[in-house]
Formats: C-alpha cells, structure tokens, sequence
C-alpha cells in the first residue's frame, strides 16, 4: 500500500522535479526493503561519527599549529577554526544523503541556481561574511583590544563570520555587524605602546601663568604612570572668552590612560587653589550707556 502511494506521488511530480526525484528514491528505498535502507543509514551515520572525529582532530590540530604562528592572531584563528568546521559538516551531510542512494549531481545543480536567489535575498549576510573575511586578512584589532567604530565603542571580546561583539565598561553587550564594523572607521586604541592626554587647565585673567605651569608640571612629575619619552607638553593653548587655557599633553601606557586623565582631573582644582590659582567661570562685561548724558 505504501509503495503504491509513492508511486501515485512520483506519478504527480513533474520527472524534471527535484522533490519528485526524491520521492522516487523513497520509493525505491521502500522496494529494496527495509533492512537494506537501515544498513544504508547505519553506514551512513558512521561516516558522519568518523567524519566528526576526524573533524575534531584536524581543528586540534589546526588550532596548535594557528598559536604558535606570530603573523596569526587569535582573532584570525577564531575565524578560520570555525570556517573548517562549517566546510566538514557541509562534506559530511552530502556524503551521508549519497551514502543513502540520492543522486547529489542534481541537487548540487538545483543548489547553484537556488543559491543565486538567495544571494540576492541575503545579501546582507554575504556581505557580513566576506567582510569579516577583510577584518581578518587586515587585522584592524584583536580579541580584548578596545576599539571604537562608528558611534560605538568597547573592547572586542568575540567575532564570529557574522558580527563582532564589544564589552562596554559599564558592562554592557553589544553586537555589530562585520558589514557595519568594515564600512566605519576604525579606532584602536589598545594596539599601542603608549598614548597621549588630550587634558586642559583653564585660569583666570591676571594669573600668573609661570606659577600656574609650574604647579601643572609639579602634578605631572608625580605621576610614576607618566612616561618620560615622549616628553611631556605644557603650554598655553587658547586666550578663550574668559580664561587662559593650558593643553597638557602627558604619555602613558594604554592601560594606564584613565587612571592618569582622573586623578588628574580629580586634584588639578585643589592644588591650583593651594597657590591662589582659581578656575575661572563664563564672565560677560555689560557696559550700561546713559541715553539722558547722550
């Protein structure tokens, strides 16, 4: 009854149909009879636990070989594990349905024009794909560098063939696409030796501006963080509105940025006012004309 059914189905499918090809090879799996087709499964199912191990191995194997290489980094050896395991699995299920009598030529064909529509149907996720290909080959970061690219920034802490993901300080996680990540800017600010303060010092009008670098300078020599090459800048930047402002522009390791830029932020104002120095606030100078004198 059963294969009578297949044969009323085979008959409604078009020859040229995939689907109707496929039924006809359910059909004649049901002829040749069930202890062939479960032997036929059984084998198959031990090409895929083989094809797994073996899988695993050459991944084991790939990964020892990506961590000793210097031109590799981690991010790099994420990627290309992961696309070695994607391309084994698609093997081991084409060789599994072969295994199991269906014809994969036809499918193999049916799959190539199938995969044109679907590359304009998901071309967004092409597009993520092989730009995560580019972040890879150029290296822009690595995993635990903290970057900055668009209007988010955080330090990398996973990429997949699809997006990249950041940490924020505040704890926070956040996905972008390896299209978007590739299309923006990118700012790493961990792939350094050494980075400069952008910091400013405002005083009043009528300060003494020697005693005021001198006391910037005596805050700056204090800090052990501060590197003496490059050599730290202190001078006067801007005459603005209402104050003379300094630009101080100290180096430090990259880990040791924030701490400096908040401890001085922190004391800068204190130790100004230990010598007379005031921070100055916005002043406007209102001139009042007597209309009964004009």
């Amino acid at each position: 009854m059963i294969a009578n059914f297949m044969a009323l189905s085979s008959e409604a499918v078009a020859e040229s149909s995939a689907f109707g090809r496929f039924v006809e090879k359910i059909d004649s799996w049901i002829q040749i009879g069930p202890v062939e087709f479960l032997v036929n499964v059984a084998i198959g199912l031990l090409i895929v636990l083989i094809g797994k191990l073996v899988i695993i191995g050459i991944s084991r194997i790939l990964k020892r070989a990506l961590d000793r290489s210097k031109k590799i980094n981690e991010l790099m050896a994420r990627f290309i594990l992961k696309l070695v395991n994607v391309i084994g699995w698609i093997f081991l299920i084409i060789a599994f349905l072969g295994r199991l009598g269906l014809d994969m030529g036809p499918v193999l064909a049916g799959l190539g024009i199938t995969g044109v529509v679907l590359g304009f149907a998901f071309q967004d996720t092409i597009g993520n794909l092989l730009s995560g290909v580019m972040i890879v080959i150029n290296a822009p970061f690595r995993i635990g560098d903290y970057i900055e690219t668009g209007s988010f920034s955080g330090t990398v802490s996973d990429m997949d063939m699809i997006c990249v993901i950041l940490s924020t300080p505040d704890n926070r996680k956040i996905t972008i696409s390896n299209k978007l990540v590739w299309n923006s800017p990118i700012v790493n600010y961990s792939n350094v030796d050494r980075r400069r303060l952008g910091l400013t010092v405002s005083v009043a009008y009528g300060t003494n501006l020697q005693l005021a670098k001198d006391t910037i300078w005596k805050i700056i020599n204090s800090y052990s963080e501060i590197l003496s090459d490059p050599a730290p800048m202190v001078e006067v930047n801007t005459l603005a509105a209402s104050s003379i402002d300094f630009a101080v522009r100290p180096w430090t390791k990259p880990e040791d940025y924030w701490k400096v830029y908040w401890r001085f932020q922190g004391e800068i104002v204190d130790r100004l006012a230990e010598v007379g120095i005031s921070v100055p606030f916005n002043q406007i100078d209102v001139h009042i004309v007597d209309q009964s004198a004009t």
